[in-house]
């Protein structure tokens, strides 16, 4: 599956006979136009840091964050490709910023794929300070990009890098590891002891796939490269530092790579979170071999991941023409409730004095997060897009979702390559599998993953659904 070869193999006969017909008719055969640009989106200190439990401030810019825009036109149809440097971002703030593309721009909201990265060292991005940056920095990115646009040649493949991805769920044959904060035990643990003997396997898959589209000008200059990686995040940073994690140091290495630096306008570098709702990057088996300064491993993980998307870049093949498009839909999901016995629970959870034993230290974080889902909406509507260039799908998926469904998307979409783009136009939580909700575990939590139990099958489904439309047009 991940043999160079055959992922670069992309289609090279894509435009082949439509280019015969359009030259035996005296017509030129269509160009590609690419461009690409990069915007600050950098928060102010003192904006709450997300990630863990409990926020904090921001009290240092250690590297700043971007939203980074690839803008592709076939002469029919412009789709616009914005990763952001953020945990997660909601759909409201990404519609806002759509709304000024459409006024500033005519790019319609259904060809504009928006994304974070999901670092762990940004703040909210729709706080009320912070939002105004967010949203202006995604449209001027979309807009620069569009000034930017030029003939291009385009070109896609992918290389396997399994050293840096751990499926991070696993079973575990001592029950006082995997409490639960609903009064239970699991049979899966996120993140167990490392090392630690009563680790039994990992509970699900990893992809190990590092997936690129690359767009040069027609002469061969580097315009911007879209990586994807099925890994959560790095982290090991400063308490109260902000920073892009290894998204933002592979986007930088790359174009070093590629010897883009000096390039103008300049190279945007882009990498993408994967399906790693249940990927991290520690080896649970072997626990650690050193101890990494700040920083340190994030790095090393950045540069062997562009090591990697370099050497598969030097046989890759581009093509001047190939075909653009772009389909969303929204579907309506049901919000998870709490039964009789779990508010039960919680009851006799918040009536215990604040310093007594708990059962599990997240209990009244829990009980909190149960309470807004039983006062919260009974539906939700998530939108869903797969984007189509040439003969690769990227489908976006607005949960952090586990990998086992992207690999099933790839296995059984009809395009010759696809990789999954998550946490894209919205953020919604977690998405396991109906298997993995039997397993139990941090993101199986009522509260932690919001929706029916069988979402996944349902998105599944409706994404390669979405696929053969595109591929059938």
């Amino acid at each position: 599956m991940f043999q160079i070869h055959r992922l670069l193999a992309f289609g090279f006969l894509l435009g082949v006979i439509p280019w015969i017909g359009s030259s035996a008719l005296g017509q030129e055969p269509p160009v590609l136009r690419a461009g690409s640009a990069i915007a600050d989106i950098t928060p102010p200190l003192g904006e709450l840091v997300v990630g863990g439990f409990v926020p904090f401030p921001a009290n240092e810019i250690h590297d700043p964050l971007h939203a980074r825009c690839l803008v592709l036109d076939d002469g029919s149809t412009r789709i616009a490709i914005v990763i952001c440097d953020n945990l997660g971002i909601s759909r409201a703030v990404y519609d806002e910023a759509r709304a000024v593309i459409a006024t500033n721009s005519k790019i319609p909201a259904n060809q504009i794929l928006m994304a974070a990265t999901h670092t762990h060292s940004a703040t909210r991005a729709h706080s009320p300070k912070y939002r105004p940056k967010v949203v202006s920095g995604i449209a001027s990115a979309v807009d620069t990009a569009i000034k930017n646009l030029t003939p291009a040649k385009i070109g896609w493949g992918g290389i396997s890098e399994p050293s840096e991805v751990f499926n991070r769920r696993w079973h575990i044959n001592k029950p006082e590891f995997s409490r639960n904060p609903f009064g239970g035990v699991d049979t899966v643990r996120m993140n167990p002891p490392r090392g630690n003997p009563a680790l039994i396997k990992p509970a699900g898959p990893i992809d190990p796939e590092v997936s690129f589209l690359s767009v040069q000008s027609t002469n061969g200059k580097p315009l911007a490269l879209l990586a994807n990686y099925s890994l959560h995040y790095v982290g090991g940073v400063n308490k109260g530092d902000v920073s892009a994690d290894y998204f933002g140091i592979f986007s930088q290495q790359i174009s070093k790579l590629l010897g883009a630096e000096s390039s103008q306008p300049q190279f945007v570098g882009m990498m993408s979170n994967g399906t790693s709702g249940d990927i991290n990057n520690i080896n649970f088996r072997e626990g650690n071999p050193r101890r990494y300064d700040r920083y340190e491993k994030m790095t090393e993980v950045a540069n062997k991941i562009a090591n990697r998307v370099n050497e598969a870049h030097k046989a890759l093949r581009f093509r001047s023409h190939v075909k653009i498009d772009s389909i969303t839909r929204d579907l309506k999901l049901t919000m998870r409730k709490p039964d009789p016995k779990i508010k039960d629970w919680f009851r006799k959870v918040m009536a215990k004095p604040e310093d007594a034993e708990k059962f599990h230290r997240y209990e009244r974080t829990y009980a909190g997060r149960v309470q807004k889902l039983e006062d919260g909406p009974d539906e939700i509507l998530i939108p869903l897009q797969v984007v189509r260039i040439g003969d690769l799908a990227i489908a976006a998926i607005p949960f952090e979702t586990f990998a086992e469904i992207g690999l099933k998307i790839k296995d059984k979409s009809p395009f010759a390559d696809t990789f999954t783009i998550e946490l894209a136009n919205d953020s919604r939580g977690y998405l396991p599998t109906p298997r993995q909700h039997q397993l139990g575990g941090y993101e199986t939590w009522m509260g932690t993953n919001r929706v029916q139990l069988d979402a996944s099958d349902l998105i599944t489904d409706t994404i390669l659904d979405m696929m053969q439309q595109l591929h059938g047009n």
